[in-house]
């Protein structure tokens, strides 16, 4: 393993359509292809008027997410905020957590430490 890793995010692969996602949202976890071995990173897009496909949760990894660009909702726990760029948001780790895109869409950044099997998904019934 190489000291140092550069790549274009916008050029890994996008996992949503795997899982039938892709009319919601994009999703990028370059950390394997940085090569990073503690370090979580996730690049997410999601695209205008539509939110996740799912909200979710950790048992032990803190986030941090940063608006790159666009403007839309974050729902944590049972508070629903406004976000926009260059908002930065910490998350602990047992906050439920969804975001949803203004009409221009949403895209961000997630940081946190890696954790295998460490998320929980919540697919039905968060937002309501």
């Amino acid at each position: 393993m190489s000291d140092y890793t550069i790549l274009n995010l916008r050029e890994t692969e996008d996992q949503a359509p795997k899982f039938g996602f892709a009319e919601v949202q994009e999703a990028r976890f370059p950390w394997r292809d940085l090569d990073a071995s503690s370090t979580g990173l996730g690049f997410l897009r999601v695209k205008p008027g539509k939110r996740q496909a799912f909200a979710h949760k950790h048992e032990d990894a803190e986030e941090i997410y940063i608006i790159l660009s666009g403007s839309g909702r974050v729902k944590l726990g049972d508070e629903v905020r406004e976000v926009k760029a260059m908002d930065a948001i910490r998350v602990a780790p047992k906050v439920i957590r969804q975001f949803e895109a203004d009409d221009e869409g949403l895209e961000l950044l997630a940081f946190g430490p890696h954790h295998e099997k460490d998320g929980e998904i919540i697919r039905e019934g968060f937002w309501e």
